[in-house]
């Protein structure tokens, strides 16, 4: 599909400046794999409200640990970044249970976010989204390509592969009201080689209606620019803002 028929941009783009928490720290993992992890420091707080200062008005956080083994660990951290800034915070990794939605809602999460189990037990996570409102919930579905085109929702820390294929999770979901939903190319996570537009195309296809926030590979603005009018509703930074390869002002600017 080229990409002069791709969908109208959306009214309003958003831009979620991204924690990765791993013991603590601030990280990020090339493609999703544990055994290359790099460092940016000690304090997710003071970064986050970094962010704040610099004019973010969403933040993305991850439990790195929990993503792996569940048991959400970032209450405190999240309680904290509530307390002393502004921002709205979307925030998962080990979400497993419908306890672990109220905890994170409870301590003043915006939307909590579900990955894997999105992907083991959708029917499940459909009721969240039915008893809570589709404005509290975001749907991370974090994909591979197969050797035969066909797209596959990975979990557990994208250690594992699920058996149903990412166009038929997002067609369920989007049949189950869901607003928000989060996409990444592990393939593209942390390498700073551009955002996947054709898949977001894709998803765009499958599911107008819904929210779709680009994740994986975005290195400068014209990658912001591009999500945007790929018709994404916003864009997760990471490794780009912690590198420095894109201004969080200017990205917001875009």
């Amino acid at each position: 599909m080229g990409f002069m028929s791709m969908p109208a941009p959306t009214a309003a783009f958003e831009v979620y400046p991204a924690i990765d928490v791993r013991d603590g720290r601030v990280v990020r993992l090339l493609q999703g794999d544990y055994a290359r992890e790099t460092r940016y420091g000690d304090d997710p707080l003071a970064l986050a409200q970094a962010y704040a200062a610099a004019g973010a008005r969403w933040l993305h956080l991850v439990d790195l640990d929990a993503a792996r083994v569940g048991g959400y660990s970032l209450e405190a951290l999240l309680s904290r970044i509530k307390a002393s800034t502004p921002l709205s915070v979307q925030t998962g990794g080990g979400v497993r249970g419908e306890t672990d939605v109220e905890r994170l809602l409870a301590i003043g999460a915006d939307r909590v976010v579900v990955g894997s189990l999105s992907v083991s037990d959708p029917h499940r996570v459909a009721a969240w989204i039915a008893r809570y409102g589709s404005d509290r919930m975001t749907i991370a579905l974090d994909a591979r390509c197969a050797a035969d085109g066909r797209w596959f929702p990975a979990t557990h820390g994208w250690t594992q592969q699920g058996r149903r294929t990412l166009s038929g999770l997002v067609r369920f979901y989007t049949r189950s009201g869901l607003r928000h939903l989060l996409c990444t190319d592990i393939a593209r996570d942390g390498m700073l080689s551009g955002p996947n537009l054709q898949l977001y195309a894709l998803l765009r296809q499958w599911t107008p209606q819904v929210a779709l926030q680009a994740s994986g590979g975005a290195r400068d603005l014209d990658d912001v620019r591009g999500a945007r009018e790929a018709g994404c509703a916003g864009i997760v930074l990471g490794k780009s803002l912690l590198e420095g390869w894109v201004g969080l002002p200017e990205a917001m600017a875009c």
